[in-house]
């Protein structure tokens, strides 16, 4: 079966004043797959994130050149909605944010905002999306509980499950799991890999092994270069740079 191409970026260039934080990056990124993008701090890999769902536009100082395509459509195009957009491509932040209400109230959010006020629908939705968040069965008892309670692991899988409530076609995660226990990444870990049937997912790995077990492809970035990418197995068990084996032996990074 071809791959279908989701988001294809073309010679792009972020500038934050006067510094230039990715330098001149070309990827295409494949429907339902996840693409791990590692490499050491202030290689540019969470501005490139922030650049997927225009979050970059936030910062008066940044300044974008080149493309990113997604469908097709290109994302900095004036006739793009840019509310739009994000809904399209959720993200994740590093540090869990669930909003201070409660776990039904965090997932039912970002679908009433957006004009469903069907009551069925709502729980259904809710539903659904902790399900796929592999949070359900956890908390279906205690739904009317503040979010604030729940652990940090659980609280991250409610960050995932709100996005997914407003059904994305793109799932940005940078570092999701960097302040979590293992037992909270694997259930994180095993979430994503299910998820990937229905979404592209593109993430900031907690650490190369993390991209060892989760990935369909992985890309290197050094620098705000991107040194190499390609298929996992081929990246990892024969790495074509030098500098992406030695980071991804641990011989620098």
């Amino acid at each position: 079966m071809e791959e279908r191409i989701k988001i294809s970026i073309k010679n792009l260039n972020c500038f934050f004043g006067q510094k230039q934080v990715i330098n001149d990056l070309n990827i295409d990124i494949r429907a339902n797959e996840i693409l791990s993008v590692f490499g050491p701090a202030n290689s540019g890999i969470t501005t490139l994130l922030r650049t997927l769902n225009r979050l970059c536009d936030l910062n008066p100082e940044a300044r974008i050149e080149g493309g990113i395509l997604m469908d097709a459509l290109d994302i900095f195009d004036p006739a793009i909605s840019v509310t739009e957009l994000r809904r399209k491509v959720g993200m994740v932040f590093d540090v869990p944010t669930p909003l201070p209400v409660s776990i039904f109230d965090n997932i039912a959010y970002g679908p009433r905002l957006s004009g469903n006020k069907n009551k069925n629908d709502i729980d259904d939705i809710v539903e659904q999306s902790l399900s796929m968040a592999v949070l359900w069965d956890e908390v279906k008892d205690r739904l009317k509980i503040p979010a604030m309670s729940l652990s940090g692991g659980q609280q991250q899988r409610l960050c995932i499950a709100r996005v997914l409530a407003l059904k994305p076609e793109v799932i940005l995660l940078d570092r999701p799991c960097s302040g979590l226990d293992p037992i909270s990444t694997a259930k994180i870990e095993e979430s994503l890999i299910d998820l990937k049937k229905h979404f592209t997912i593109i993430i900031a790995p907690h650490n190369v092994q993390q991209a060892g077990r989760i990935s369909d492809r992985v890309a290197f970035m050094l620098m705000g270069q991107l040194i190499e990418e390609g298929l996992k197995t081929d990246v990892f068990s024969n790495p074509k740079h030098s500098k992406t084996s030695d980071y991804i032996t641990g011989r620098f990074g």
